[in-house]
This record gives C-alpha cells, sequence and structure tokens, in this order.
C-alpha cells in the first residue's frame, strides 16, 4: 500500500494527493544518490524490529566538509522533486561532523570518518538487521 502525501500547489490552490514511495524504496533512492556523491561506507540498517523511532537508518561517510554539503544537496533536491520533504531543516553540521535528514520513516546520517568511528551507531542499534553495507 502506498502512501500518500498531502500537497499544496500553489498555482491551482487546492490541495493534492501524491504518492509517497514506501521507506524501503526511499531508502534504497537515498543510498543510490549518496553513492552517486561518492559517500562511502553506506549502511542500510533495519529499525522496524527494534524501534519506533524509524524504519531505516542510512548511514554513511563523508571525506570532507565538501562532500557532505553535496550528499546531502542531492538527496534534498532530488526528493523535493518528487514532493518529498524532511521533517524539519537538516540537523548538525559539517562541523560537527554529522549531519541527519530526517524523513519520518528514513533517517539519514552523513558522518565525517572521525565522528562516524567516536558514535558508532551501528554498535548503538547492533539489534537492528544489516540489510546493505557498501564500502
Amino acid at each position: 500500500m502506498r502512501r500518500l502525501d498531502r500537497t499544496f500547489d500553489r498555482d491551482n490552490s487546492k490541495m493534492q494527493e501524491t504518492p509517497k514511495p514506501n521507506s524501503s524504496d526511499l531508502a534504497r533512492k537515498i543510498i543510490d544518490l549518496a553513492e552517486d556523491k561518492q559517500a562511502s561506507d553506506i549502511t542500510l540498517l533495519d529499525l522496524r524490529q527494534v524501534s519506533l523511532l524509524a524504519d531505516y537508518f542510512v548511514l554513511c561517510t563523508s571525506a570532507s566538509d565538501r562532500q557532505t554539503q553535496a550528499i546531502l544537496q542531492a538527496i534534498a533536491q532530488d526528493l523535493k522533486q518528487e514532493g518529498i520533504l524532511p521533517y524539519r531543516p537538516a540537523e548538525g553540521s559539517h562541523d560537527a561532523g554529522w549531519t541527519l535528514l530526517d524523513y519520518g520513516d528514513v533517517v539519514v546520517h552523513v558522518f565525517s570518518a572521525p565522528t562516524r568511528a567516536f558514535y558508532r551507531l551501528e554498535e548503538l542499534w547492533k539489534d537492528a538487521q544489516v540489510i546493505l553495507k557498501i564500502k
């Protein structure tokens, strides 16, 4: 079953319902976009059996601040064109080494390598199933 998102059509001044991809499809699209921007160590965690927080976490590592911005921008712009917006603006910053985009069922984490090693989210969520791992 596909969920519907309600969006406001400014040109016609009325509400429209647009199909929203399921969380699995959304996660895989995000992974493709991150991979296109050369993100490394991409991991997809399935949280459905261990948390109500989200269905999936997409974790990836960026080699530089510029690459982090490129990854985040590619994800945000591509999904926006499909009418999919994050619940709130990006959290964190490239200065902190960790930026998060929250799409509800899918949460995207873009880390610098040292920050990812420090927080070790894969260990924190060790009960979550690893669906995909791209080095």
